[in-house]
């Protein structure tokens, strides 16, 4: 018999209604509450809940803050998806206040002074917490990986992912816009990738470098008299313990390219290829079906690269815009709350994700190349 999961919900705009999306598919999830202090995004979100298939019994409560859902505590689990920069000081309440588990979205952090809070908040909580990293469970991502692990191109020595995709979108409040939400660009939306890189290559990151600008999005944006002031296009560079390298171009200005997301892996004896297509919502209905994924393996001998597809069931990718891999990660996440698995994306991987970021941040606005500490919670120039 499926156990039953009462889910709450903190912070409910476009991530916090992916999650509503995703958990009505989970077997047993049901989302019994909602925290958004935005009164129109909290009253989409209701509904969306009351109107899924897994809608509770009773409808879903709503609250406008962290501190009424805790008081009310009907729940046997917490999202957090909230803007970035509220992550810390509300994992913090929780830890201190509860003992759910918890799915915190990234970053955990934005703020280096926060990091070792919540490092030393998290080794005393009974229950998991779990850093959403949706990226790591990308059906196309996963084969790739799969590869990396039976070694079909023999060692790997250099990684690369590339990105080229939309502008940031339109959040409540334009939080977005500033890095002191954000914790820059190379946080906010690139802790995914540092973190594929350190599980990819099996290292722990020793060397920083990026170069990057604001060239082109939001320049004639003004929020209250102020011009945004985030990134949109970076290169890093990331060297790892295990004498693997790493590069991630990112560019933020590219929305007409076929994939959005492109990884190329070469070892000493081929390479491998993962070609990941941006949310199916984006692409022109004129230029007919969305691209598929796609992974493409390419020995040196003999030569001939040999591609498949990788499609995504459709109904996974109508319940959000990360090719079915939030889905893949609630599961995993139910079954560890029900002691059935054990936490695959951990704190600690959380927190050394976004220390990259923070370090590939300093290292853009400075020019220098950024060391990272042996415990990857601290970095300092070259």
């Amino acid at each position: 018999m499926t156990a039953t999961i009462r889910y709450a919900i903190l912070g409910c705009g476009m991530m916090g209604h992916e999650h509503i999306h995703n958990l009505a598919l989970v077997p047993g999830a049901q989302v019994v509450a909602i925290a958004e202090p935005d009164a129109e995004m909290r009253a989409s979100a209701l509904q969306l809940v009351q109107n899924s298939d897994a809608a509770p019994e009773a409808p879903p409560k709503g609250f406008t803050n962290l501190d009424d859902l805790l008081a009310w505590g009907h729940m046997d689990a917490l999202v957090i998806a909230s803007p970035n920069h509220c992550h810390a000081q509300q994992l913090l309440k929780v830890l201190a206040k509860t003992q759910l588990p918890v799915l915190v979205e990234k970053p955990i952090v934005t703020r280096p002074e926060d990091m070792e809070l919540i490092a030393n908040a998290a080794k005393s909580h009974p229950a998991p917490i779990w850093v959403a990293m949706e990226y790591r469970y990308m059906p196309p991502i996963q084969h790739f990986r799969q590869h990396l692990e039976d070694k079909t191109i023999g060692d790997l020595k250099n990684l690369t992912i590339r990105e080229h995709r939309f502008p940031f979108l339109q959040k409540v409040g334009h939080w977005n816009r500033f890095n002191r939400n954000t914790g820059g660009t190379l946080v906010e939306k690139c802790c995914h990738f540092f973190d594929l890189m350190r599980l990819l290559t099996q290292g722990e990151a020793t060397r920083v470098f990026a170069s990057a600008g604001q060239d082109v999005n939001h320049l004639e944006e003004r929020y209250d008299g102020e011009t945004p002031d985030i990134l949109d296009n970076a290169y890093v560079t990331v060297e790892f313990n295990n004498g693997k390298r790493a590069l991630l171009e990112l560019n933020m200005f590219a929305e007409g390219s076929q994939f959005q997301e492109e990884l190329s892996a070469v070892g000493p004896i081929g390479k491998v290829e993962a070609f990941v297509p941006g949310p199916g919502r984006f692409w022109p209905e004129h230029l007919g079906a969305a691209p598929v994924p796609k992974v493409v393996l390419s020995p040196r001998n003999p030569k001939g690269p040999q591609e498949s597809e990788i499609p995504v069931d459709p109904k996974l990718l109508a319940a959000g815009d990360h090719n079915g891999s939030t889905y893949y990660q609630h599961l995993n996440f139910n079954r560890a709350i029900q002691g059935l698995t054990t936490v695959e994306v951990s704190v600690e991987d959380g927190l050394k994700a976004v220390l990259i970021g923070l370090a590939a941040q300093e290292s853009a606005r400075t020019g220098r190349a950024m060391n990272i500490s042996k415990n990857g919670l601290a970095f300092s120039p070259n």
